[in-house]
């Protein structure tokens, strides 16, 4: 019989056994790496588990070095306590941990390991190497890997005191693993992240993150978790923009460190929460935050920030995932009350009372009573002038100029007429002078938000930012988007092959849509952009690569997001005029909702009015 008819036959024969059924023990090597695989996903994990470790032994300085995006190399160098030989001895088995003692003790234990865990799985992905010493006079270097279950060997060395953990070759063993790896810069990236993570919470200690034989970032020790805020994410003049807010409840502590509107960002991936001393996974938390300074921020904009819960270990559980990225609270929502809260009082009532009493108005500072120029102040009255903030006070103009592009030159004459401050002295409910009236009646504004216009009997509350979204919208499909050629392309490298792959096949449709690129085998630029575009070089790559996910409907999805990041914004002024040319456009769309679908205008009768106020 052939060799290949004899394996065939053997794996029928494997089959039955399996569906008949049999249970078997995985070899000892296999469950091993299986259960390292919850562990250590990425070299990433070893960084933020050997950090852990450091940080528990009490370290004052503590050093990360990385080569080849940390499948090469890992390693954690720290001044700790150090490990003893019977210790080191030990430390690398499953579940070997001085931590704690029985599962009672995850009820009072402070540290941030417990379970053990880390060198076993470190063990069992990649040839792990400690070097380690109490004293700084005797030390002890192990050396084991995988498939090495037995002793492994431990001989007498020298070191200062502390401990060096180093994991070389990461799932060289475990090919599966590894094929599933991005691209050397991306694994660096995530390794760099998983170390400012951990050092954002411990401006005690001071780090150094060296990458490929270079010192990448170096964090000195400093006094205050807003310093090591601005150190890890800011430049150099930004962090007076921050604040530290203090909360508190039963058995839990609450450092805030808030940006002002000055660092707003069009995103959350700066928001940030940490428990403990872990940055955890908790939307709920992150929405407290932003509740908490509802309002004060531009329409579509985020704070930057971090809370940091110090919680009673007793009131929260951190053992329900490998890598603790979540935990359970006793009272999630006495957290997320106090971070709103003390984010409301901070801002309404302490900062604004206190520029009041300093400044004798409010119109020249912002939420967190920093000076502002007078154009940007918001609605205030100053006590100069009985203007309020409006045309040809420096107001923004994005919106406008993209009605200027749809509406043609008549509305162009009108909104620049308006904005060089003629026409601010009208009522609400009148037309401005040679300008169309349409058949409606400006009624006014609602919540910094909504028109209000008169119609046949009808009221009708126009959503300022969806209508002028929908018109974009209308004219960037059925028209060739303009492109401007960039003074300085915006280079970037993608993470796999399969962006490679969409960049390369759609080059010339992204071309239509006013986006040119030039690039291939993950190093890529882009050389134009729509006209007038405004997000940043790392938001704009990320709108790009997100068009992969947007099939083929690249045009309608690039449409969209052209239109509401050109569209007015929720309390951005406009004038009567502009108002009256926005409203008699959106009532004649053919489809009344905005790109994503929501309603532009809310219609009530004069019938339901005076029904509601019983005057019929």
């Amino acid at each position: 019989m052939r060799e290949t008819e004899v394996n065939v036959i053997e794996k029928a024969d494997a089959m039955k056994m399996f569906n008949k059924g049999h249970v078997y023990l995985l070899p000892l090597e296999e469950a091993r790496k299986i259960a390292a695989g919850e562990v250590i996903d990425r070299p990433a994990a070893l960084v933020r588990e050997f950090l852990d470790n450091a940080i528990d032994a009490g370290s004052s300085l503590i050093e990360v070095l990385i080569e080849g995006g940390g499948t090469r190399r890992v390693e954690v160098i720290d001044d700790g306590n150090g490990m003893d030989q019977d210790d080191l001895e030990l430390c690398w088995h499953t579940h070997a941990t001085s931590k704690i003692r029985s599962i009672e003790d995850l009820s009072s234990t402070e540290t941030l390991g417990f379970r053990g865990e880390a060198l076993a799985a470190a063990a069992a992905v990649s040839r792990l190497e400690i070097l380690t010493s109490i004293d700084g006079r005797e030390a002890w270097h192990l050396e084991v890997g995988p498939g090495e279950v037995t002793k492994p060997r431990i001989e007498q060395s020298s070191r200062g005191k502390g401990t060096s953990v180093r994991a070389l070759g990461v799932f060289d063993t475990i090919p599966a693993r590894k094929r599933f790896m991005k691209r050397e810069w991306s694994e660096s990236k995530k390794c760099r992240d998983a170390f400012t993570e951990k050092a954002m919470a411990f401006p005690n200690i001071g780090f150094r993150f060296i990458q490929d034989g270079k010192l990448n970032i170096f964090l000195p020790p400093v006094s205050s978790l807003k310093e090591r805020f601005a150190a890890v994410l800011l430049n150099r003049n930004e962090g007076t923009f921050l604040h530290e807010i203090g909360a508190a409840g039963t058995g839990f502590s609450i450092t805030i460190v808030l940006g002002s509107p000055a660092l707003s960002r069009n995103d959350r991936r700066q928001q940030y929460i940490f428990a403990n001393g872990r940055r955890i996974q908790d939307f709920s938390l992150l929405q407290a935050l932003e509740y908490g300074v509802q309002g004060w921020f531009p329409n579509s904009a985020h704070p930057i920030g971090a809370v940091y819960i110090d919680i009673d270990p007793a009131l929260a559980d951190f053992n329900i995932h490998p890598a603790k990225r979540e935990v359970r609270f006793a009272d999630s929502g006495a957290i997320h009350h106090a971070i709103s809260s003390a984010l409301r009082d901070f801002i309404h009532h302490r900062n604004l009372a206190a520029a009041q009493e300093q400044h004798g108005t409010i119109e020249e500072l912002n939420f967190l009573g920093e000076a502002i120029p007078r154009s940007y102040s918001q609605g205030w009255n100053s006590p100069d002038t009985d203007e309020s903030w409006g045309p040809g006070s420096g107001c923004n103009e994005a919106g406008v100029l993209a009605m200027e592009a749809l509406l043609g030159n008549r509305f162009s004459d009108i909104s620049r007429s308006s904005f060089t401050g003629n026409g601010s002295d009208r009522s609400p409910g009148t037309v401005a002078e040679n300008s169309p009236s349409y058949g409606i009646r400006y009624a006014g504004k609602a919540f910094d938000v909504f028109i209000l216009i008169e119609k046949n009997n009808q009221l009708f509350l126009i959503d300022q930012h969806a209508a002028h979204e929908r018109i974009l919208y209308e004219r960037f499909i059925s028209h060739a988007i303009p492109q401007q050629e960039l003074l300085v392309p915006i280079p970037f490298r993608t993470e796999s092959e399969d962006d490679d792959r969409f960049l390369m096949s759609r080059q010339g449709e992204l071309a239509r849509l006013g986006i040119i690129l030039k690039g291939d085998n993950g190093t890529w630029r882009i050389q134009a952009l729509p006209v007038n575009w405004q997000l940043g070089d790392a938001e704009t790559i990320k709108e790009l690569l997100n068009l992969k996910n947007a099939g083929e409907n690249i045009a309608e999805h690039w449409a969209a997001t052209l239109s509401c990041h050109y569209a007015i914004k929720e309390g951005e002024y406009l004038d009567e005029t502009t108002a009256l040319t926005l409203a008699n456009a959106a009532l004649k769309l053919p489809v009344p909702r905005c790109p994503h679908g929501r309603p532009i205008w809310v219609e009530i009768s004069q019938e339901e009015l005076f029904r509601a106020v019983r005057r019929l």
